[in-house]
């Protein structure tokens, strides 16, 4: 069963993913949460840059890292502060996001569908889940909350 909290910080990664859609981006949004808060966002930003790192994840990532670095924190502190954010994300992660997200130690992934090309979170690779050890040295719990995109009325409205 999907909490409320789940499907509303979804519905807001869903409005990234319409950002995306209308700047003629892959329509993929994210957000990232932090004590029942969202604390960065992001979308598909690699026709825009022309830069194919620029994937949603990537995008809040830097936020963030942006964000902390101006408030002083040290990597320590970084890193401490991964460990309790959750990701929201319309589609399962790539696999290069997947590797940063484990890198980073997040504590957990939900995604509204899989990505049967590049996922790295169980449908090609499952890098939440391998031997690579992560700065935090913690592995990130994932969870795939929707039985694909067709079956969740909100992602099926933006395609």
């Amino acid at each position: 069963m999907t909490s409320p909290e789940t499907l509303a910080f979804m519905e807001l990664a869903i409005h990234q993913a319409r950002l995306a859609l209308d700047a003629l981006e892959v329509p993929v949004g994210c957000v990232i949460v932090e004590d029942g808060k969202v604390i960065a966002t992001g979308r598909n930003r690699t026709t825009e840059t022309r830069n194919a790192t620029r994937h949603a994840e990537m995008e809040a990532i830097d936020v963030l890292l942006g964000q902390w670095q101006k408030n002083g924190l040290s990597m320590a502190e970084v890193a401490e502060k991964f460990l309790n954010c959750s990701l929201y994300v319309t589609c399962e992660p790539c696999i290069m996001c997947a590797s940063a997200l484990s890198i980073l130690g997040i504590k957990e992934v939900f995604y509204g569908c899989s990505n049967d090309k590049f996922g790295g979170c169980g449908s090609i690779l499952s890098l939440h889940s391998s031997n690579t050890t992560p700065v935090n040295k913690k592995e990130f719990q994932m969870y795939w909350r929707y039985n694909g995109i067709r079956s969740c009325p909100s992602l099926s409205n933006i395609l």
